[in-house]
């Protein structure tokens, strides 16, 4: 293996490596951009023609059906990942075939050493093309070369796409634990009418803290749209649950204006805009609303 060894080459291996890491980064990027478009055109393409086949399409319209068919359909990333591991399995099994006869390591040394290598991990125990001299060796290395570069393309893409599909469950798992909580805290708050807060069934206590009957409390009807919907009834309310009451309500008003003036429907538990997937950089802004679980219509 090649490494430097005067302190000339190992400073420029560092300004290089700041060049060279980046741009093999927006290499990957472009290539996973590229390979979701080329999936998402012939996955198209073949539910376009399987509803062709199927018959269910009148055929007068048989003719133009390309023309405007799926305007806002988007392969699916659990779809894309099935491809991107089969095709990185393929791969993986292909250069393994060719490693193994002419390294001289076991069928599974060899596939071991290509998802090291093709995820970039690199332990370096098992290398290869370190002999002095081999059969066909320039086919050989560019063999290698090959299998190397597809290979790393193919994992680099497949963990991005499994990334979406980890965040996709995270999401989902803290969705449902807001939903527990906005529950438990309705539950906890119910609001009236003008998120005022009715008498209850408590009974009052007297000056030594002898209970009274409801019946002997003073008590009228109860309307809160009557003189600035003060209380009739004559209960005295806790300060605590005044000013609980008056929390929830300024939360969820605060809620429903902020996203009013965003511009998008408000839910149940306020989960993130677009499930989630917006903006991003890198990998994550490529895949934005190019795949049908990161869409914006969603």
């Amino acid at each position: 293996m090649s490494t430097p060894v005067t302190v000339a080459g190992k400073v420029f291996l560092i300004f290089y490596g700041l060049l060279g890491c980046a741009a093999t980064i927006l290499f990957f990027n472009l290539f996973l951009e590229r390979i979701i478009t080329l999936l998402a055109v012939v996955m198209k393409a073949v539910r376009e023609r399987r509803i062709r086949n199927s018959g269910i399409l009148p055929p007068g319209i048989r003719h133009d059906f390309s023309a405007y068919s799926f305007p806002g359909w988007k392969p699916s990333v659990y779809h894309v990942m099935l491809i991107l591991g089969l095709s990185a399995i393929i791969i993986s099994c292909c250069a393994s075939a060719m490693y193994s006869p002419v390294e001289g390591w076991a069928y599974l040394d060899s596939l071991y050493f290509c998802f090291v290598t093709f995820s970039t991990i690199g332990f370096g125990d098992l290398v290869s093309s370190q002999r002095e001299k081999y059969e066909y060796q320039p086919l050989y290395r560019l063999a290698n070369c090959l299998f190397i570069l597809m290979g790393v393309c193919c994992i680099y893409s497949l963990f991005n796409v499994i990334s979406i599909v980890i965040k996709q469950v995270l999401n989902w798992m803290l969705q449902n634990l807001c939903c527990q909580r906005c529950n438990v805290k309705s539950n906890s708050f119910p609001l009236g009418r003008r998120n005022a807060i009715r008498p209850g069934s408590r009974i009052r206590k007297g000056r030594f803290g002898i209970g009274r009957p409801p019946d002997s409390v003073e008590s009228g009807p109860y309307d809160s749209d009557t003189e600035g919907g003060r209380r009739l009834s004559g209960e005295m309310i806790s300060m605590k649950d005044l000013t609980a009451s008056n929390k929830v309500s300024l939360a969820l008003m605060q809620k429903q204006l902020s996203e009013s003036a965003n511009g998008y429907p408000s839910t149940v538990c306020g989960s993130s805009r677009h499930n989630g997937f917006s903006g991003g950089v890198g990998a994550l802004g490529i895949m934005n609303n190019r795949l049908a679980e990161t869409s914006n219509s969603r």
